[in-house]
């Protein structure tokens, strides 16, 4: 009952990081992973089905993402180079 009781807490938790802004998102998940993850294998979450579905399209969902942040804040970083070597001259 333990573990069951960890998967549909991190499940909740995960929903609740879906609905989140961009950046509180970003951080939100890299926490979640931490918590859940890193000493625990997606195959160790105790979930119905249906639940299990859910987990897995949300966690890919979050992948992409987290993907698509990450080159955002990539091209974000290479624009503010760019403005601050043209404040500079």
């Amino acid at each position: 009952m333990e573990r069951r009781n960890w998967s549909v807490k991190a499940l909740q938790e995960l929903i609740y990081i879906d609905s989140l802004d961009s950046n509180e998102k970003a951080d939100s998940l890299v926490r979640w992973h931490t918590k859940y993850l890193e000493d625990n294998k997606i195959e160790d979450f105790n979930l119905e089905l249906s639940d299990l579905k859910y987990l897995e399209e949300l966690f890919f969902k979050n992948i992409n993402f987290l993907n698509k942040h990450k080159e955002d804040t990539r091209l974000e970083l290479i624009k503010m180079k760019k403005m601050k070597r043209f404040l500079k001259h």
